[in-house]
Parts: structure tokens; sequence; C-alpha cells
């Protein structure tokens, strides 16, 4: 399967990216139709390690298991201490983007070299309480920021209202050095929420509870995310 490179998707176009952790794992096939079908655009998947965040989550044998059932983009987010080390594997596994912590403890400048060996797209996340001028240097590098609206670590978190001026500030930034940077948000992403975000110049919204657990449904969920394309700076 051709990888869909971050870098062929629209800044300009609001992209939903369901969290997988808010699935229900026991019917994986199942859910990752169900959000196929109500139009998301990536999955989202939250690799945690039990040391850089409090929780363990998946590998890449779960990866590589769902990459044969579902033909979305893999978004894959390493909440990793060492991610250098697991890039090659998750790329094998399926990923086709890749986005590590600069507060991780490899140099950043390796993992977005070790990333790009792979034909993968490459992202640099933000905890909520780091700054923008943390990742300024690498913007001209790299095809997407996530900024975190949550601590990482675990799903259905409130989102921290606070980060909103970073999601500007990173915007501005890479509209000088890299337009076609994707800003993306996870943690408390919801059909309220998005009006605070996307104003700001975040385009791809990571969201877990609100799609998967809509009372509604999932369609109508990432509706309500896709409709704030007209509030794009």
């Amino acid at each position: 399967m051709e990888k869909l490179t971050v870098d062929k998707m629209d800044p300009k176009k609001i992209l939903v990216a369901p969290s997988l952790l808010a699935a229900d794992f026991a019917n994986l096939e199942s859910e990752l139709k169900r959000i196929e079908d109500a139009g998301a655009d990536l999955l989202h998947l939250d690799i945690m390690d039990g040391h850089f965040v409090p929780n363990l989550t998946m590998g890449p044998p779960v990866i590589s298991a769902i990459r044969k059932v579902s033909k979305l983009p893999f978004d894959v987010h390493l909440m990793l201490t060492d991610p250098i080390k697991y890039v090659e594997p998750f790329c094998k596994a399926g990923a086709d983007l890749i986005t590590f912590h600069i507060e991780c403890d490899n140099d950043a400048d390796d993992v977005i070299a070790e990333i790009r060996k792979h034909g993968v797209s490459v992202g640099i996340s933000v905890k909520p309480k780091t700054p923008a001028s943390a990742i300024e240097k690498y913007l001209d590098k790299i095809d997407l920021v996530l900024v975190m609206s949550v601590e990482p670590g675990f799903g259905g978190q409130s989102f921290m209202s606070e980060v909103v001026p970073k999601i500007a500030e990173i915007r501005k930034m890479a509209n000088k050095v890299n337009p076609a940077i994707h800003v993306e948000v996870d943690g408390g992403i919801d059909g309220k929420t998005v009006n605070q975000v996307v104003p700001a110049g975040a385009n791809m919204l990571v969201a877990g509870t609100a799609v998967f657990r809509a009372p509604d449904g999932a369609k109508a969920a990432i509706e309500r995310l896709h409709a704030a394309q007209n509030q794009l700076p």
C-alpha cells in the first residue's frame, strides 16, 4: 500500500484523526470501518511506554494487524523516552506519519533523519507546558506540529484552554518558514473546543471520546469537527 504522506494533504483543510484509544478494542476491525465510513481523514495511534508517560498502550504488532483492515493514513504519536529505537518497527508496521516529543531523550535532528530515512512524514509534539520556542528551529524540517491540549498519558481528559495562544504562535512561526506545515491538536477536542483551536490555526484535530463514543454517532461527531473549516485563519 502506497503511503499517503502528510505533505500530500492540504494544510488549509480541516482533517479529523479519531484516536484509537477510545475505540472498543474487542472489536477493532468494525470500529475502524465505522470511523472510515463516518468520514475520518486519518487514524491517530497513541504509543506510550509507561516511562515518558504513565501509561502503556500498543506496539508494532497491533499497528501491523490493523494496517491490514484499514485504508486510513496512520498518524502514529510516539510518547516514548527513546523514540529513535522504535521508528523502524513502526514504519514497517504501517505508519504514514510519525510524531515524537521534543521533550524526549533523543536529539531531535537525529530522530527526524531516522523517520525521513523510511519515507514517512515527520511530526514533533509539545506538551502543554513546553513553549513554542522549543520547536522553532525545526519547523522547516518537519511536516506537522502536534500541540497537546492535555497532559499526555490518558484519554478522556478535559481541554486546557491555556494552550490556544501557543497554537497561534506556532502557526504564525510556521507560516514564515514552512506554510505547508500542519498544526495538530490533541486532548479534549469536541464540537465546542474546536471553536477555540481552529481560529488559532489548528487544522488537524485528534478526537477520541468525542468521535468513538458520540451519543449521536461518529458521523455526526466528525461532521461537527469538519464544520469548523470556515474558521481557519
